[in-house]
C-alpha cells in the first residue's frame, strides 16, 4: 500500500440480504477477527469511504441507493460483493423484482462467495481489495483512469 496515505475506510450496505452475511461482516469487526489490524475502519459516510462492501441482491428499491452511495465515494475506490446474493442474486435471482448481483449496477472489483460468507473470506476479500485500491491509486497518480 505504497500510495495510500491513510487507513482505508469501509462503508457497508445491506442490499436486501437475509442478514447472514451482515452478521459475518460485523463479526469481522469484532476483536476475534479484528479487521482494524489492517488499519480498516467502518464508516457511515460514503464521502469518507474507500471500500464499498455490499451484501445481498440488488432489487428495484435499492438500485438507486447503491448507485448513489457509489457515486458519492471519492475516486479511486473499490467495491466488494459479499455473499452469493451480492455475487449473482443467489436464490433470489429469478424473483420478479431482483436485478441480480451488485455487478449489474456498479463495477465490482472483488467477489466473496458463500452463503453466508465467513469472516475469514470477507477479510481476505477486503485485503485483495486493498491491493486493487493501491493499483488504482498508482494509475491515478500516473495520469491513468481510476475506476
Amino acid at each position: 500500500m505504497s500510495y495510500l496515505t491513510k487507513s482505508p475506510w469501509i462503508i457497508h450496505y445491506d442490499a436486501s440480504s437475509c442478514n447472514g452475511c451482515d452478521i459475518e461482516v460485523l463479526a469481522s469487526l469484532t476483536p476475534l477477527y479484528d479487521v482494524e489490524r489492517f488499519g480498516i475502519i467502518n464508516t457511515g459516510n460514503p464521502k469518507h469511504a474507500d471500500i464499498f462492501l455490499v451484501t445481498g441482491s440488488v432489487n428495484e428499491q435499492n438500485k438507486e441507493v447503491i448507485k448513489n452511495i457509489y457515486d458519492q465515494m471519492p475516486k479511486p475506490n473499490v467495491v466488494v460483493g459479499v455473499g452469493i446474493c451480492a455475487c449473482s442474486g443467489g436464490v433470489f435471482r429469478e424473483c420478479y423484482n431482483v436485478s441480480g448481483g451488485v455487478g449489474e449496477i456498479i463495477p465490482v472489483d472483488v467477489y466473496v462467495p458463500g452463503c453466508s460468507a465467513k469472516p475469514e473470506a470477507i477479510i481476505d476479500g477486503v485485503v485483495k481489495a486493498l491491493g486493487i485500491l493501491d493499483q488504482k491509486y498508482k494509475a491515478l497518480k500516473e495520469g491513468g483512469g481510476s475506476n
